[in-house]
């Protein structure tokens, strides 16, 4: 097993405004590229589960004789995906925490390895993916899903937010991360050993009123009050002055009776 372990700072923390995105995921709206490629009785991993909305989904589609195991870096997100799960119903999930460097598993011990919106946020994702292959099975298949910072749109083009999408690719390279994630999945594969990689790309589109209202709302909030407000200040990317007129402009795209938001991701299937 291969040593290296997680060397950037997860841009978006736990705070509330993050978990309320991270709650609204499903299988269906976040996962569907995957859900033909699973089967009844298959073992899953699900790598950065978050708060588990995805990853009881994934379970409920295996079941019942096939099993997920949901891991997380932050043992305290575990603990609201084993709520979430208990709160459905979903028994068969194991969870555990782990760095996706050097996960704690066995080589080919899952059927699918499954990664939501991690790649973007690990200091080595080449190795990330190295690791999900070698813990994946002959045959089985490792699926990614990421968004491309840069590829996002929207309208009106409400000043302020040109140096939100700015300050956040800023903030999130110099905590080693990689924001355009989503359209380096197919060369991250191959650089990490993969020869059959399959490709997609899926948005998400925010375009009522409720939700852009929701979007909005928890940007504002990520902007001044989350992990990612205190990584930009203390790394001098932006001053808390400036953070409240970014906010201050995500309140005014949102009240826009034409607001309108895609999020662009790239998807990935390599067969291990």
């Amino acid at each position: 097993m291969n040593a290296s372990h997680e060397t950037a700072v997860y841009t978006h923390g736990h705070h509330e405004s993050v978990l309320r995105s991270h709650r609204w995921r499903t299988a269906r709206n976040s996962a569907a590229y995957l859900i033909d490629s699973l089967r009844p009785g298959a073992d899953v991993l699900d790598v950065g589960c978050g708060p588990g909305t995805i990853t009881a989904d994934l379970a409920q589609l295996v079941g019942p004789d096939g099993r997920v195991t949901a891991v997380d870096a932050a043992p305290d997100v575990i603990e609201q995906a084993a709520a979430h799960a208990k709160e459905r119903g979903v028994t068969n999930i194991g969870f555990a925490t782990a760095d996706v460097h050097a996960l704690d598993f066995p080589d080919d011990s899952f059927d699918v390895v499954h990664a939501h919106q991690v790649l973007q946020h690990v200091g080595d994702p080449v190795q990330a993916l190295r690791e999900m292959r070698r813990v994946c099975r002959p045959g089985g298949i490792v699926a990614a899903r990421d968004a491309d910072y840069a590829a996002m749109t929207w309208y009106p083009r409400t000043p302020g937010l040109e140096e939100w999408l700015d300050l956040y690719r800023r903030v999130a390279r110099a905590n080693g991360g990689e924001p355009d994630a989503g359209r380096r999945l197919r060369a991250w594969a191959r650089e990490a050993g993969f020869t059959d990689v399959a490709c997609t790309a899926t948005s998400w589109c925010y375009a009522t009123e409720d939700e852009t209202a929701w979007w909005s709302a928890l940007w504002a909030d990520r902007t001044t009050t989350s992990a990612y407000a205190g990584i930009a200040t203390r790394g001098g990317h932006a001053t808390q002055a400036q953070l409240t007129a970014v906010a201050d402009a995500w309140h005014t795209w949102g009240a826009s009776p034409d607001a309108w938001f895609s999020v662009l991701h790239g998807e990935m299937i390599a067969r291990a």
